[in-house]
C-alpha cells in the first residue's frame, strides 16, 4: 500500500495551502528525496500547462516573485534538475523550512518514517520589510 504525503506550502506571513499529494511506495524516505520528488512534480505540472506563473517551491531563473508564485518573463519549459539544485541550496541556506507532521526536518539525510496520512509543509521564509 502506498503512503500518501500531502504537500503544503506556507509562509511566515500566515498563508497555508495544499499543493498536491504524493503516493510513495516505501515506508521511509529522506528529506532530500522528498524535496526531489516535490520539485519534479512542480516542474512536471508547470511544463504540462506552461502558463506565465510558476507555483513551485523555488524561483526559476528569469522569473520575478509575485503574490501567488513566480511570473515568468517568457513562457518556456523549466528544467526540473536545475530547480532541484536550487531547492537543495535553499534548504541548506534556510530559504525554507520543511515540517513533517509539524516537526522540523534538520538535515537532507534525515529519514522520514511515512504513515498513510503524512503531511509535509514547506514553510517559505519571507524577509520582513524595515527589519
Amino acid at each position: 500500500m502506498a503512503n500518501r504525503v500531502t504537500i503544503c506550502d506556507a509562509t511566515n506571513l500566515g498563508s497555508d495551502r495544499p499543493v498536491f499529494v504524493l503516493d510513495i511506495l516505501t515506508e521511509t524516505i529522506t528529506v532530500q528525496e522528498l524535496i526531489r520528488r516535490r520539485v519534479y512534480q512542480d516542474v512536471k505540472d508547470y511544463n504540462a500547462r506552461q502558463t506565465d506563473v510558476f507555483q513551485g517551491l523555488v524561483q526559476p531563473t528569469d522569473a520575478e516573485q509575485t503574490l501567488n508564485g513566480y511570473r515568468m518573463k517568457r513562457v518556456r519549459p523549466i528544467d526540473w534538475e536545475t530547480q532541484y539544485e536550487r531547492a537543495i541550496a535553499a534548504f541548506r541556506n534556510n530559504g525554507f523550512i520543511l515540517l513533517i507532521n509539524d516537526e522540523q526536518a534538520d538535515s537532507l539525510e534525515q529519514e522520514i518514517v511515512l504513515k498513510p496520512d503524512t503531511s509535509a509543509t514547506f514553510l517559505k521564509l519571507m524577509p520582513l520589510v524595515g527589519g
